[in-house]
């Protein structure tokens, strides 16, 4: 049942699951943590702290001990008469860039007065569009050989639609004090620099897999290795930037530097909690990085299927936690989130049929 051939839609789906599964439980974490029944237990800098420091010793931890950092590469080049691979060029920054998604996703929680549900919006609505971006690029670079089937061009509107329902519904509603974010200049800086490191990232990803040569190992443990690697130690320097900045002067960061030097009694039940966090990044980065699939399709996969499992988080919540129950918005939005599966599932039949004939991928495991 486990055996599903690389590239194949089971592995996808297999992957999907989950990647929805590990979602939900940090969903649920987050929510236990924030929102507990009394009150909360800590505030979000304080529980993002310690969650993403176990998230990022889970993920290094796992490539360390199973050795991913064998990495299989197409070109060895040489450097002071040191031989590495070639791909180390760009997958080394696209690490920075995970890094600087981490961690300008923490610092735009610290920020006052700042709508989270827009920020948020904004954050997935561009991972959506950025997929279709780097799609364009790379076909006319040549890159590229396949064509965006018009079922994930759809797939992406509705989905867009599904991330845009709490926007639309703060103006419908006249809640314009949500949208001070647009006009708030550090907030600002943090979104753009999300949106340029994602975007740059997303494009490597695609670079790597759509020139790998043949005949050579489609590597995507190697490249979450490395990747994950050249962000820990940016994370770390982050940290300790951050922790003299919080310390020097006043700022927003105080809450971070309390957790640091001061921390809450149930810190390491928040590290725990975050592993969950942190093995989601294996299963993101294997669906971004999916053998055969344009960017467009395999980031509609990952945004939905995390949209999915926040609905179920909230549900799980509400039901256990005392948490709120969704909102009509969350029930539109995840009409929306149906309608683009829908599409996406119907350009994955016609995908996996084009692969299968080309010899690209098999369908079956044979045994």
């Amino acid at each position: 049942m486990f055996n599903k051939a690389e590239g194949s839609t089971g592995k996808l789906v297999q992957l999907c699951i989950a990647y929805f599964v590990l979602y939900v439980i940090t969903g649920v974490t987050v929510r236990y943590f924030q929102y507990y029944p009394n009150g909360p237990l800590m505030t979000p800098i304080e529980y993002l702290t310690y969650s993403t420091t176990g998230g990022v010793i889970l993920a290094l931890g796992v490539v360390l001990i199973l050795r991913w950092y064998r990495f299989h590469s197409a070109r060895l080049i040489s450097l002071k008469g040191i031989k590495f691979p070639s791909e180390f060029c760009y997958i080394l920054p696209s690490g920075i860039c995970t890094a600087v998604i981490i961690t300008f996703t923490t610092l735009m929680y610290s920020i006052k007065g700042v709508s989270v549900m827009v920020a948020m919006v904004l954050m997935r609505g561009s991972v959506i569009i950025i997929g279709r971006v780097v799609d364009h690029i790379q076909i006319k670079q040549g890159l590229l050989k396949k064509k965006v089937y018009w079922e994930e061009n759809m797939g992406m509107v509705f989905a867009l639609l599904a991330v845009a329902i709490k926007m639309f519904w703060s103006v419908f509603n006249h809640n314009s004090s949500d949208f001070d974010f647009l006009s708030h200049p550090v907030a600002m800086t943090i979104l753009c620099s999300y949106v340029a490191a994602y975007a740059f990232r997303i494009y490597i990803m695609n670079y790597f897999k759509n020139t790998r040569p043949k005949g050579v190992k489609y590597d995507t443990k190697g490249y979450f290795a490395i990747e994950q690697i050249s962000a820990f130690v940016v994370l770390l320097i982050a940290a300790i930037v951050l922790l003299t900045v919080s310390r020097a002067h006043s700022s927003g960061l105080q809450d971070y530097h309390a957790a640091v030097f001061h921390p809450q009694s149930g810190w390491v039940w928040a590290v725990l909690a975050g592993t969950a966090f942190g093995a989601v990044a294996f299963f993101s980065v294997f669906i971004f990085m999916f053998k055969g699939r344009t960017a467009t399709f395999a980031g509609l996969v990952n945004r939905l299927t995390s949209l999915i499992a926040g609905t179920a988080a909230t549900l799980i919540s509400w039901e256990f936690l005392k948490g709120g129950f969704p909102d009509i918005q969350d029930w539109l939005s995840l009409a929306f989130i149906l309608v683009a599966i829908g599409f996406i599932a119907k350009g994955e039949r016609r995908r996996s049929a084009e692969l299968v004939a080309t010899h690209e991928i098999e369908e079956t495991v044979t045994k």
